[in-house]
């Protein structure tokens, strides 16, 4: 059966098939033509193949050939990693970066004193073409002989940049191009990071393909920091020599174009010395690069510039740069660009941070591996009063307190206990202090043991990491923790990783002063500002920070502030923040100290200020064991010692004791925390001793008030007599 049925199956395609010819048609075509297919491609690849041979390489030549492959694979490679790198600098090239405003801005402090100013006076500009032919080569025999040659980075200065240092076993000559370092200057910071190296690299390309040289020579001299608080060589040369750069002779020249490289180093109104031996260096790279001669030059030398008689600038050019830029965030809306803003700064408050920052800078800077810091200091009315960005603005004008973003570590916590205080848990609420994971994170406590059930009260002052982290695992989630900080007024991008309930985030300093402020303020946020007025040369107030802002918000409620700060205060008594503890007034804060020891905080606030101090190197160098609770604190202490003399001090709300308790014996895990040797550090905070008492102080604060209204001589008599 099974042979009859294969036979009728066979003899029915057979029919089909003799039933459709255009079926057997197509068969054939397709057969036919994937078979030619098949002899093309043979014939095609054995051809190559023979060809192919003709390029062979044997024998030792076969070693350099591969090696040029390798190194043309990994190139390529390397370049489409460069230009990834690159891309997030290329983004701001797509502003409007060539815009320099036409603002004029003359800033006061709070009590109507001047003190600096920022916009066009700084930077009017002189066409290179009417630029004496000294200068240009001034500046070029110095910063980039080459300019004229490169396309925006220079190879060959670069190798002998390299030769030069290996030769001293240092830092003697730097590769850097004058398109590089117009490049930093237009668009990135200065810290020092290889990211930032890479991007000022194809950020000079940018600019030498779509400006000429003519234009980068223009913007570098207009754009550049000279000291003393110019932008530009033209400011420069009316600072120091009191005459139009058209005016300058070859010494003069020389000394501006030695200031590119250090303005605070060689500033001549501050080291006329330096300034003349680096105007010096300067004639001579003139005769080394073949401008000039040494007989052109010998008068010059006999004869260095003099300048005129400045004394030392003190201008607060961090809060000027950060009030310059809010300033413009206000006045959008307003034509008018030629403005006298009134300021928040207070001048003696300033000076205070800025002497503590370099006091312990110097005192332990080495011995902690430590090379910048900032700080912020805002008044219990939102008021910020100082600001201090950097060691050196002459070295350095990157604003640490409002720009960098660093990793907050413990001094973040409290916003997670401030979110716990909000969902109805009090200080006794207590938690457990042992071992958790939360997916594969495991974090643990500082010193790798756990103290079992313990209150939060406790758990903040002795920076326990797992509670904060159980709290938000368990019972708050983290995005109630970024909501609230958003509320606060921080302008930071918090993540709602959870690892950010540990202080992963970047912060600014500013931001940490702004959101602890909200508890020194109760509870309420929107306080923040750095401009009280701006109005014309004429006097006309075109904003007014009362007038035109609106009313603070509260974004804690009265209760959870007050058991924030029930806590807070016991940080510096009996935590890890006993260096901060100031002998007339309560304080409260938090110390914090990020992994690998990068970032060393404390952020704390009495009745009266709120201050947030930042320790740490701008290249992200572990510091030597420097805790928040060491220098930070010391820091803090220090400068609101100052800050604190001869005013009415005033409690932090919900602390009713508002004088500070008897000192408690020292944690000797704490001090250990806090130090990393478990050695105290010697007490380096000045005694300030009170000169005025309240009701002077009250008095002539009243008296200079009534002065500043232009009251007659009568109405003063008068209001003298009832006082």
């Amino acid at each position: 059966m099974s042979k009859q049925a294969d036979k009728n199956d066979q003899t029915r395609k057979t029919r089909r098939l003799t039933r459709s010819p255009f079926l057997m048609a197509i068969d054939a075509w397709l057969d036919s033509s994937l078979y030619k297919l098949r002899s093309h491609f043979s014939a095609f690849w054995e051809s190559a193949t023979i060809f192919s041979r003709k390029f062979r390489v044997r024998g030792w030549k076969r070693l350099f050939v591969e090696i040029a492959d390798e190194g043309f694979t990994l190139g390529v490679l390397g370049s489409v990693v460069l230009l990834a790198l690159a891309m997030p600098a290329f983004e701001e090239t797509k502003k409007d970066w060539r815009a320099q405003d036409d603002y004029a801005v003359t800033f006061l402090d709070r009590y109507g004193n001047e003190i600096g100013q920022r916009g066009i006076m700084h930077r009017d500009a002189v066409p290179i073409a009417e630029l004496p032919d000294h200068v240009i080569k001034a500046v070029l025999a110095t910063e980039d002989r080459r300019f004229y040659e490169h396309i925006g980075i220079d190879f060959w200065g670069l190798s002998r940049a390299l030769t030069q240092n290996m030769r001293a076993n240092g830092v003697v000559q730097g590769g850097s191009t004058l398109s590089q370092q117009l490049a930093k200057n237009l668009f990135l910071s200065n810290e020092r990071t290889l990211k930032r190296k890479i991007n000022e690299a194809f950020l000079a390309l940018w600019l030498e393909a779509n400006l000429s040289k003519t234009e980068i020579l223009q913007l570098y001299l207009d754009r550049a920091y000279m000291g003393g608080g110019t932008f530009g060589i033209a400011a420069a040369s009316e600072f120091y020599f009191g005459k139009n750069v058209k005016d300058v002779s070859l010494a003069e020249a020389a000394m501006l174009a030695g200031l590119f490289k250090a303005p605070a180093k060689y500033a001549p109104h501050v080291n006329l010395p330096a300034a003349r031996a680096r105007a010096n260096v300067v004639l001579s790279n003139l005769a080394d690069a073949g401008f000039m001669s040494e007989g052109q030059l010998a008068y010059a030398r006999r004869n260095p510039a003099s300048v005129v008689d400045r004394a030392k600038g003190e201008n607060p050019d961090y809060f000027l740069d950060w009030a310059f830029d809010e300033v413009k965030k206000i006045t959008r809306t307003i034509p008018q660009h030629n403005l006298v803003v009134r300021t928040t700064l207070d001048r003696n408050i300033q000076k205070a941070a800025e002497d503590a920052i370099e006091f312990h800078l110097r005192q332990y800077g080495a011995e902690y591996k430590v090379t910048e810091a900032a700080t912020v200091v805002i008044a219990d009315d939102g008021s910020v009063r100082a600001i201090v960005g950097g060691r050196d603005y002459g070295e350095s004008q990157f604003n640490r307190a409002t720009k960098a973003l660093r990793q907050a570590g413990s001094s973040f916590k409290p916003y997670v206990y401030a979110v716990a205080m909000e969902k109805g848990l009090t200080p006794n609420t207590i938690v457990s202090d042992a071992p958790i994971a939360w997916g594969n994170w495991m974090p643990r406590n500082y010193g790798r043991s756990f103290a079992g059930r313990v209150d939060l009260a406790t758990a903040l002052v002795k920076s326990y990491n797992t509670v904060p982290v159980r709290l938000a695992k368990d019972y708050l989630t983290t995005k109630p923790i970024v909501a609230l900080t958003k509320a606060m007024g921080i302008e930071s991008e918090i993540s709602d990783h959870k690892t950010m309930v540990l202080g992963t985030s970047g912060m600014t300093v500013m931001d940490q002063a702004t959101g602890f402020s909200v508890f020194a303020n109760g509870g309420f946020a929107g306080m923040r500002h750095g401009i009280v007025q701006i109005s014309d040369p004429a006097g006309k107030i075109l904003w007014d920070f009362k007038r035109d802002t609106p009313e603070p918000k509260r974004v804690l409620s009265e209760k959870a502030a007050s058991e924030m700060n029930s806590m807070l205060v016991q940080v510096p008594e009996r935590g890890t923040a006993r260096r901060a503890a100031l002998p007339m007034t309560r304080v409260a804060g938090k110390t914090g100290t990020t992994q690998s020891y990068r970032d060393a905080w404390f952020v704390g606030y009495t009745g009266n200020y709120t201050a947030a101090v930042w320790f740490g190197n701008d290249s992200y160098a572990p510091m030597n064991n420097l805790t928040g609770g060491i220098i930070p604190a010391m820091t803090w202490q220090m400068m609101m010692m100052q800050a604190h003399q001869n005013i009415d001090l005033k409690p932090i709300p919900g602390i009713s004791n508002p004088f500070p308790k008897p000192a408690q014996p020292a944690d000797p895990k704490l001090v250990a925390q806090s130090s990393g040797t478990g050695e105290k550090l010697p007490n380096t905070v000045p005694d300030y001793p009170r000169v005025l008492s309240s009701e002077t102080t009250r008095f002539m604060r009243s008296l200079n008030e009534k002065f500043r209204t232009y009251e007659t001589p009568q109405r003063i008599r008068t209001t003298l007599s009832s006082l």
